[in-house]
């Protein structure tokens, strides 16, 4: 199980564009993909009234056997709910019917016992939302879960829990510390860079554009899209401009050429960390 946790910490560190679909829909997995994303979560949660949670479910295995996903991966991942409700376990059915699976995205996730039961009744790595501020005060405990690969956040379930009020500057505070303190312990704990929680309004472009600047140079790893269109203005945010690169470029040229720890690219001082971080971009 460890080597294989590692191996989609490393993996999903390249994901930027996670595009939710309803699992009531799955006929859109395929459009979602289409859009660019670089994964799909089919929500079981949030996104299915309890009533329709089994017919979805349904829908979803239907959809696992006819695509043949038991030969052939794809990163689908699934939203399940709260561990402890009753949704849950069956959600862990499911789970264990599709063992495929990229992996879970835990819903309110609060305990370090919650991740490491997803991952050992499924076999598959989990990221974890924190939507509570429970949840937000125990994440150096849950960032030690056997199956963790990383963290992502619900940040208007935890104004709610807050009671932080939504679209002030004191939110916009909040969520950077939140940012903060979950890049802080992925970090330490060798887990993938946090995922940023979704953007609303999917008809503000530049708005998401801003906000993908924001998260991107904080050091986080991609963000949830809760719209196709929103997928591209990500993909666009993240390209370095033909300056960046060319700096980038010449910085690693004239390092392999003289060997020199510390040297003067168009004035600018370059050491160890510019060195780094301009192979960082062209490896991206």
């Amino acid at each position: 199980m460890e080597s294989l946790t590692t191996n989609k910490i490393n993996a999903i560190s390249h994901n930027k564009t996670w595009l939710f679909v309803p699992a009531t829909r799955v006929d859109r997995i395929e459009k979602a993909f289409a859009s660019g994303a670089d994964a799909v979560i089919v929500d079981l949660e949030d996104a299915v009234a309890k009533q329709d949670k089994a017919e979805a479910r349904d829908a979803l295995k239907s959809y696992y056997d006819e695509q043949n996903l038991e030969q052939t991966y794809r990163p689908i991942w699934l939203r399940i709910n709260k561990a402890g409700s009753e949704e849950f376990f069956k959600d862990i059915v499911l789970c264990q019917k599709m063992p495929n699976l990229a992996g879970v995205l835990l819903a309110k996730a609060e305990q370090v016992a919650d991740i490491e039961s997803v991952h050992q009744l499924t076999g598959l790595p989990v990221i974890a939302l924190i939507e509570s501020a429970i949840g937000l005060y125990q994440i150096d405990s849950m960032a030690k879960a056997v199956g963790l690969v990383a963290f992502s956040y619900g940040f208007l379930d935890l104004c709610n829990d807050l009671q932080v009020q939504v679209g002030t500057p004191s939110a916009e505070i909040v969520a950077n510390q939140i940012r903060y303190q979950l890049i802080l312990t992925s970090k330490v704990h060798q887990l993938s860079p946090p995922i940023d929680t979704i953007y609303p309004d999917f008809k503000d472009g530049v708005g998401l554009s801003n906000r993908v600047n924001l998260w991107s140079q904080m050091g986080m790893a991609g963000t949830l899209c809760i719209h196709p269109k929103q997928v591209e203005i990500v993909h666009q945010a993240l390209k370095p401009t033909d300056r960046e690169l060319a700096f980038a470029t010449r910085v690693i040229e004239e390092y392999e050429k003289s060997g020199q720890a510390v040297f003067k690219i168009d004035g600018e001082m370059v050491d160890a960390p510019v060195i780094a971080r301009s192979r960082q971009l062209l490896d991206r």
